[in-house]
């Protein structure tokens, strides 16, 4: 373990640094698009785009991959990401920050599949989950240090897309520089979407929702706490609590979701979210400490319903299958991301900042509800059926390779 860690010291310092900028760049630009009078159409379309270039990335990164390797791969699109971000500052305009955010969509996507197919390569069974928790921690704790770093300049400013640019430049650094072997050219992954529905329609549906409602609180969460009166302090509380929060919340759910039938679980968190909604909807005038509870409260049950709806699906589909399943999720969740922040930005226009939660508020009720009653006519497999649950970020489909249940793949398949 001590050895496959040292190997891959520069690939995870790299990332570190790469996974700051992304933090910071993702809170900084509805911040800056809500100063420079942008409308929430267009804000939410800022969050469209970038998800449908995610979507791409994903399906194009094993391509570039293959042809050029990792490193290069990674180098182009870490450059791709830093000149965009530099960009932003010289184009002040919804139309070209538009194509800006497709570029950096793609571009991410890209990366997460160079990262987690290098980290898979390393991977062996006996350090699977070391290797997975030491990466989902790294990246999400250097994702609110981003989201801090907000706080460091104007966001009316330049200073900090140059920060963001500086930022994704220096992780070419480590990983350009690494002596470690460069991994195999991977083949393509092959994605299963078109069964995923009659696989599991409630992880099929979860993931969906999912990303309706994530990718419309990550692009317009930061308008809705500006307009709520917050400073840019106390907005990154807003937008850092409910992102630590969902990752602490993750464990807990995900432990329940192995003793009981894990469409209780997301019913329960779905609901729950749809309460945290509610109150961030109709508060008339909520203290700062309660606009930041309430977001930690949001967060903590919305962002692990994906994990524990991946989990679900999984449960059902033969061994041989997980990594095919738990990507093709990952583009219906990604498909999710792309469409919600268009809708949520529409009702913002018409109810005002409140229509975000009442939009996450209808998706979490219609999912609780599609459950309940999937939950009513179809029993599902007892928990000793069932692969244990695992924390998973929403990043790329290799990283379903180096996820520990992955590797019953080659154990025969199961009937559900």
């Amino acid at each position: 373990m001590t050895t496959t860690l040292r190997q891959l010291t520069a690939l995870l310092f790299g990332t570190a640094i790469l996974f700051t900028g992304n933090g910071l760049i993702n809170t900084l630009l509805p911040v800056r698009a809500e100063i420079e009078a942008f409308s929430t159409l267009e804000i939410g379309l800022l969050g469209t785009v970038y998800f449908a270039g995610f979507i791409l990335g994903c399906l194009v990164a094993p391509l570039l991959v293959r042809r050029v390797g990792h490193i290069r791969t990674f180098a182009a699109l870490s450059s791709l990401i830093a000149a965009t971000a530099l960009v932003h500052v010289f184009a002040i305009d919804p139309f070209a920050w538009g194509v800006l955010r497709l570029l950096v969509g793609f571009g991410f996507a890209g990366l997460y599949a160079v990262i987690e197919s290098w980290l898979n390569d390393r991977a062996a069974s006996a350090n699977r989950g070391a290797i997975m928790s030491a990466y989902t921690f790294i990246s999400l704790f250097v994702l609110m240090i981003g989201q801090f770093l907000l706080t460091t300049y104007d966001p009316a400013g330049f200073e900090l897309f140059a920060l963001v640019a500086v930022l994704i430049a220096l992780a070419l650094v480590p990983v350009s520089l690494t002596r470690a072997p460069e991994p195999p050219r991977p083949a393509s992954i092959g994605l299963d979407i078109a069964g995923l529905l009659r696989l599991s329609p409630v992880g099929f549906v979860g993931c969906l929702c999912v990303g309706l409602v994530n990718g419309s609180f990550w692009s317009l969460g930061p308008v809705f706490a500006s307009r709520s009166g917050l400073d840019i302090d106390n907005l990154v509380y807003f937008i850092a609590g409910a992102t630590l929060a969902g990752a602490v919340a993750q464990w807990p759910l995900g432990l329940v979701s192995d003793r009981i039938d894990r469409r209780f679980v997301i019913v329960g968190a779905a609901l729950c979210a749809a309460a945290s909604g509610v109150l961030l909807t109709t508060w008339a005038t909520p203290s700062t400490t309660l606009l930041i509870g309430l977001s930690a409260a949001f967060g903590g049950f919305a962002m692990p319903l994906y994990a524990v709806s991946v989990a679900h699906a999984n449960d059902l589909a033969d061994s041989n299958r997980f990594v095919a399943t738990a990507g093709g999720l990952l583009l219906v969740y990604g498909f999710g991301a792309s469409l919600g922040p268009l809708i949520a930005s529409a009702l913002m226009e018409y109810f005002g900042g409140a229509g975000l939660f009442m939009f996450t508020t209808s998706v979490h009720v219609a999912l609780a509800l599609f459950a309940s009653v999937r939950l009513a006519l179809r029993p599902r497999p007892t928990p000793d059926d069932r692969a244990g649950f695992v924390a998973v970020p929403r990043t790329s489909p290799a990283l379903y390779e180096l996820d520990p249940r992955s590797e019953t793949e080659s154990d025969g398949d199961k009937t559900p």
